[in-house]
Formats: structure tokens, C-alpha cells, sequence
């Protein structure tokens, strides 16, 4: 069951690009992002990266990594993957992914090793991202 809302970032797509496929019926896309975040009220920046596969038409699976780091210097390495779907306005899409974390266990950053993050990730046509994070109970 999604639990309650831990954080929330603002940001934009920082680049693109086509990478070579595994078989040449598929697009393989990658899409790296920056992002203002606020995570249990603290504020930072993340910073991520993911590998999108379109499976069928209208059908995306994306991998992705990152890192989310305080205002204090305090970071969080993340991992997840999703599936989503283009918006059809440009190349707005919106995924919902599942993250896990690796932080210091001292930080205040903490509790994220304990949790799955379920993330609804939504990119515009101008390439601005819009990104809520809650935990899975």
C-alpha cells in the first residue's frame, strides 16, 4: 500500500540521447535529469539517470540511478525502475517507478535505507520534471 508522501522535486532534463539497441525493432533512450528535491523536509538536489526501452508502442520500461544530496553534504544513492507511457505532448512522458536507497545509517538521511520509494515521475514537452516520492508500506 503507498504510504505517506516523503518528498518532492522540481527540476528539468539535462540530456538525451539514443543509445545503441539490443535488437533494432526497439529504441533505447537515455535521459539524465537535475532536480531541487525536499526530502522529510529537508532540502537538497538529485541528480539521476535512467535507460528507457519502448517494449510496444505506447509502452516504456526504464531503469535508472542517481544521487540525492543535502544542503549539508549528506547523500543518498539511489536505484529503481518503472514503466510509463509518452504524455503526447512532445516527449513528455510519465513513468511510476519503485527506488531503493543507500545512505549513511548515522544521517539524517537514514530511514531511506529502510524503505521502497514509489516515485511518479512526470517530464513536459519542454522538458521540465515534476517528481512525488512516498514510501510503500
Amino acid at each position: 500500500m503507498i504510504g505517506d508522501k516523503i518528498g518532492e522535486e522540481q527540476g528539468r532534463v539535462t540530456g538525451r540521447r539514443i543509445l545503441p539497441g539490443d535488437d533494432p525493432r526497439y529504441v533505447k533512450m537515455e535521459v539524465s535529469y537535475e532536480a531541487q528535491s525536499t526530502v522529510f523536509g529537508i532540502k537538497g538536489m538529485d541528480l539521476g539517470t535512467f535507460t528507457v526501452y519502448e517494449r510496444v508502442a505506447g509502452q516504456m520500461y526504464g531503469q535508472g540511478q542517481g544521487i540525492t544530496m543535502t544542503e549539508t553534504g549528506e547523500s543518498a544513492i539511489w536505484n529503481g525502475a518503472g514503466v510509463g507511457a509518452p504524455t503526447g505532448q512532445g516527449m513528455g512522458v510519465r513513468f511510476a517507478a519503485a527506488v531503493t536507497y543507500q545512505a549513511d545509517p548515522k544521517g539524517k538521511l537514514a530511514r531511506l535505507n529502510s524503505i521502497v520509494g514509489m516515485v511518479e515521475y512526470t517530464e513536459d514537452a519542454d522538458g521540465k520534471v515534476h517528481i512525488t516520492l512516498t514510501e510503500w508500506k
